[in-house]
């Protein structure tokens, strides 16, 4: 496999990789870059950690450098599309250096936050935009972005856009773009929407699928423990209470909020991730879970393709996804980089049916266990370690958002920010670049 370097990256762009430790692409890295830096429109698929985000940056950066043009207000050169405004973080946080090495400037377009400082940066000149569709086509119709000068255009998680409806504003803001520009298009799956987006935008793609449509994670173990209600919660603070750091999947805002205030109240360290807060209390969140404030994340979908964190050893389906892709998803933000990870499904009676219909889809083969309770051995074999309990714990009280405007957006955060100042917040430390 060809090094970074063989790859005919910049010289700048190598030593940050180097400096990071990182020297040999991924799978997905080796095998879209070759086209991707030739030019070629790219149709990439992989699974999440596969190393899809450095597969798009990396060409977009080489290609920015060696064309450089003077910067026009307002009128960036390239453009990155995610579904969340976490994606939005966790990819301008990998960009960061690499833009620095470079001298390249970017801006990140996201909801929930005041829109001004947005409108500044692109006055100034910028020449990565990495937005949501909604709170970007706001900008565009406004007249503070045109992107009638984008060179590349990428879109990550475009399965994940498709499944949220933002097709409509995604193919809006496509058609904006030059219909000669590079289309660089990340999935985790290539069906329904996304095979729209693919034959409406991209020109003659070159198609690179790194692994089974199916497949989980090879360094993943997937255990499925049958409990009483009466024992679910008193099993789930076990498992969270194990060493290292847990994400806890909740099937509503409702039940993530209530999970996370009962396994407080049992002295485990947890924070919430959903819709219902704003940006300023779920970037706080994710800070507070990344830096180890807290040890325990608990979040609805909208977490299963935003975060990228490092160090994720359990992940747990405290209420198990409606269909597979789901649990794929959630399931992928453990054993990450090549490192292990544990899977947990809470399975009651009235699941079990939903539950093996849903593993079968993933094509995965749990191991099933009736489990007793917080006192059954099963939970140290699966989850090894000293539990850890303490007194309740007084985090920073999330600040609730207002309702949302716009239920057709769900995910991109379009209601309008109030006036208040933001509070600084923690910036993640352990995100994953890859």
């Amino acid at each position: 496999m060809p090094t970074f370097a063989e790859l005919g990256l910049p010289e700048a762009v190598v030593g940050v990789l180097a400096a990071n430790g990182i020297e040999n692409p991924f799978p997905i890295q080796a095998a879209t870059l070759p086209d991707s830096l030739a030019g070629r429109d790219v149709l990439g698929r992989g699974r999440t950690g596969s190393g899809k985000t450095y597969a798009f940056l990396l060409p977009l950066v080489t290609r920015l450098t060696a064309q450089p043009a003077r910067r026009v207000p307002g009128r960036p050169r390239a453009l990155i599309l995610a579904p969340t405004r976490e994606l939005v973080a966790q990819i301008n946080e990998s960009l960061a250096p690499l833009a620095a090495a470079t001298g390249l400037r970017s801006v990140t377009v996201i909801g929930g936050v005041g829109p001004n400082p947005q409108i500044q940066a692109l006055r100034r000149g910028v020449d990565i935009v990495i937005a949501c569709p909604g709170r970007l086509e706001d900008h565009v119709k406004s007249g503070h972005a045109d992107l009638s000068g984008i060179e590349i255009t990428i879109l990550d998680e475009a399965d994940h856009m498709a499944d949220l409806g933002f097709l409509p504003p995604v193919k809006r803001l496509l058609d904006r773009t030059p219909r000669d520009g590079q289309r660089l298009l990340f999935s985790a799956t290539l069906d329904n929407g996304v095979d729209i987006l693919v034959k409406r935008y991209l020109s003659d793609p070159v198609v690179h699928s790194v692994d089974s449509a199916q497949s989980p994670v090879a360094a993943m173990e997937h255990h499925v423990l049958h409990v009483d209600k009466a024992a679910r919660l008193a099993v789930l603070a076990d498992l969270a209470a194990s060493p290292g750091r847990t994400i806890v999947f909740a099937r509503t805002k409702h039940g993530a909020k209530n999970l996370a205030r009962q396994l407080n109240s049992r002295g485990v360290p947890a924070v919430e991730l959903h819709g219902n807060l704003s940006q300023n209390a779920r970037t706080r969140n994710l800070g507070a879970f990344s830096d180890g404030t807290a040890t325990v994340l608990v979040a609805t979908d909208i977490a299963a393709r935003g975060i990228h964190v490092d160090g994720v050893s359990l992940v747990v389906h405290a209420d198990p996804p409606v269909e597979h892709k789901a649990y794929l998803h959630r399931s992928g933000r453990t054993a990450r980089a090549g490192n292990d990870g544990t899977v947990v499904t809470l399975m009651l009676d009235e699941q079990v049916s939903d539950v093996r219909q849903l593993t079968r889809k993933a094509g995965v083969k749990p191991t099933v266990t009736r489990c007793s309770g917080s006192s059954d051995p099963v939970l140290r074999e699966i989850a090894p370690g000293e539990r850890t309990f303490g007194e309740p714990v007084a985090l920073p009280k999330p600040e609730a958002a207002r309702p949302q405007q716009r239920q057709h957006r769900p995910s991109s955060g379009q209601q309008r920010p109030g006036r208040r100042r933001q509070p600084r917040s923690r910036r993640p430390a352990a995100a994953s670049s890859r």
